[in-house]
């Protein structure tokens, strides 16, 4: 398996900074990707913290940019930004541009996170988000009648091609065009949502993917209409309790062979654009449960890492992988305010273990002999500590 443990911190200042990638010669589809010749993607969700209650920090802040650092020195090679566009309810009336703070300030917030990532020599992939004021989940947006949706797709096309132009500005290398829209693109709506990604093109030239959810990019019909096949990837890797990591392993395998079967379909590569697991007793049984509904919530920190290693293990085989992102830490490594200890955040725990060593093991889907080749057999030791040392097997996982 190439999901080999291994130690690159000698060689950390060998490498020059990653210029951004400049796509627009490049063909789209199915060749996009490999045009770019592209190593597999290492990559974290820096989450946002836009609120006026936390001056200071976020994406284009000093705070912001200490969370890219500890990105690139855990080992990632990628980012996913992920602006937010606001909308009422479920009922797809329109998306508002403005969260948390003007969109003139958000926009310019995000051009400098932008920058700041590249300076630490990663590459970002930019991820438009819906925000459901009143609650409810954005896959299951449905406007109503034929008027309903031509005005709801009219307004989420000005949304996305807003950030698709700032996209551009900031020579960002992928963009998702949605993230969990069910209701329209498995669905005769679709085709609506194909006009809006041509559109795109003209404002955008790089890489597209879109974020569908695990359980029906199946169905998801506009796949033929991206370079990268994307996937919010919290598949249950068990429906046992307390399973041992053998079965979560087996698990991860199920995956992978689904995973295989979409991209053999399309010709095209997968790419978890989200995958995670919290910090919690069984994470691996409905990973997608949000934490912040839960109550009395007992940790367990060896179940989240040996769900991520079940999960990325056999993925790492397969050259048809075109990398992960995890899901997720934020723009300011010293707020914990965000997210609940139980969370999805691998930062400091033994997840983060996992996590540093995938992103140093080489991966079949690299484009080329990678500079991820092992150098000695290593795993890293104590979360939070970005060197590596000489170690014995992290045994518990």
């Amino acid at each position: 398996m190439r999901f080999v443990w291994s130690a690159l911190n000698v060689l950390a200042q060998l490498f020059e900074p990653a210029a951004p990638l400049r796509l627009g010669a490049l063909p789209h589809g199915a060749e996009g990707w490999q045009g770019a010749q592209l190593e597999a993607v290492r990559g974290i969700t820096v989450g946002p913290i836009e609120s006026s209650v936390h001056p200071g920090v976020g994406y284009g802040t000093d705070a912001g940019r200490a969370a890219f650092v500890e990105a690139q020195k855990m080992g990632a090679s990628w980012v996913a930004l992920t602006p937010f566009g606001r909308v009422w309810d479920l009922k797809g009336g329109g998306v508002d541009l403005t969260f948390e703070a003007p969109v003139e300030q958000n926009t310019q917030s995000l051009l400098a996170a932008i920058e700041h990532a590249h300076a630490e020599r990663l590459r970002v992939m930019l991820v438009p988000h819906l925000w459901v004021e009143t609650g409810g989940w954005r896959a299951l947006i449905d406007p109503g009648d034929d008027l309903g949706w031509e005005r709801w797709a009219a307004s989420y096309e000005r949304f996305l091609l807003h950030w698709a132009d700032v996209a551009e500005r900031g020579n960002v290398e992928m963009l998702s065009v949605g993230v969990e829209l069910r209701s329209w693109v498995t669905t005769r709506r679709a085709a609506s949502f194909q006009r809006i990604i041509k559109r795109v093109r003209a404002h955008f030239s790089g890489l597209l993917t879109y974020s569908g959810n695990w359980d029906d990019i199946g169905n998801t019909t506009i796949l033929g209409d991206v370079d990268v096949i994307g996937v919010n990837a919290f598949f249950p890797l068990t429906d046992v309790k307390s399973a041992a990591p053998s079965l979560l392993l087996e698990g991860g395998e199920r995956v992978a062979a689904q995973l295989r079967d979409l991209a053999h379909e399309w010709q095209k590569p997968v790419l978890l654009t989200e995958m995670g697991y919290t910090n919690r007793i069984d994470p691996a049984l409905r990973p997608w449960e949000w934490p912040d509904s839960m109550t009395q919530v007992q940790l367990d920190q060896e179940a989240q890492a040996n769900a991520f290693f079940a999960l990325l293990a056999p993925l790492a085989d397969e050259p048809w992988c075109a990398g992960f992102f995890v899901w997720r830490t934020y723009a300011d490594p010293a707020d914990v305010s965000q997210e609940a200890e139980w969370g999805y955040s691998p930062r400091g725990k033994l997840a983060e273990l996992v996590l540093r060593d995938a992103f140093a093991s080489a991966w079949a889907g690299d484009a080329s002999e990678s500079r991820f080749r092992p150098l000695f057999a290593q795993r890293a030791r104590t979360p939070g500590i970005y060197g590596w040392e000489a170690a014995p097997p992290f045994s518990r996982y």
